[in-house]
């Protein structure tokens, strides 16, 4: 189950502009680490056979825990390892996509399946005067989004939903487990440093 997050193999515009596989790949990640941080942090209590910390001790998930377990610190090493194995490459993961589909929707379309008839249909409405108060269909005249402008805002929406998210799951791992503190953004820069 703790398993990170594997960036799609294949980072296209058209995955981009498929907003709906944009959200749940984001909706799942988050799913399966962020929001089950505190399970994900109770199964590292458990004994592993092996040592030191390997992420597939803890795909079985033991809920019977001891309450004095679950409020245990967590090893430095093993918090650790939870943390540069898993949690991190999570996070890189998502942002990632968010950042290839940010330069997606920053950049030109020139494969706008809409965008003649988009273009011709904002010169005819540009010249209409329409009173919201009078007519309460009028939005059918107001100027459609390039699917770029679609996608950049969802994009603002999911990173403010990830900065949310990440500051969460930071502060109950910063609880819970021995020698992690300071920011996140800070101890995931470190790590990308790291990794690099």
């Amino acid at each position: 189950m703790s398993k990170p997050t594997a960036t799609p193999s294949q980072l296209t515009p058209q995955f981009c502009f498929n907003t709906r596989v944009v959200r749940d790949f984001l909706r799942l990640s988050r799913a399966s680490i962020d929001d089950t941080i505190s399970t994900n942090l109770n199964a590292l209590l458990t004994p592993s056979t092996t040592s030191p910390f390997d992420p597939a001790s803890t795909s079985i998930r033991n809920p019977s825990l001891p309450s004095s377990l679950t409020k245990a610190p967590i090893p430095h090493e093993t918090s650790k390892a939870f943390i540069s194995s898993v949690l991190f490459p999570s996070w890189q993961s998502r942002s990632s996509v968010i950042a290839y589909c940010t330069a997606v929707a920053t950049s030109p379309d020139p494969e706008d399946p809409d965008l003649i008839e988009r273009e011709v249909q904002n010169k005819k409405d540009a010249d209409r005067v329409v009173d919201e108060r009078l007519d309460p269909y009028s939005a059918r005249f107001f100027p459609r989004e390039a699917r770029t402008e679609q996608l950049a805002a969802l994009l603002r929406n999911e990173n403010a939903v990830e900065s949310i998210i990440r500051s969460r799951t930071w502060g109950i791992v910063t609880d819970r487990c021995e020698g992690v503190g300071g920011k996140w953004q800070d101890a995931l820069d470190k790590w990308r440093e790291g990794e690099k």
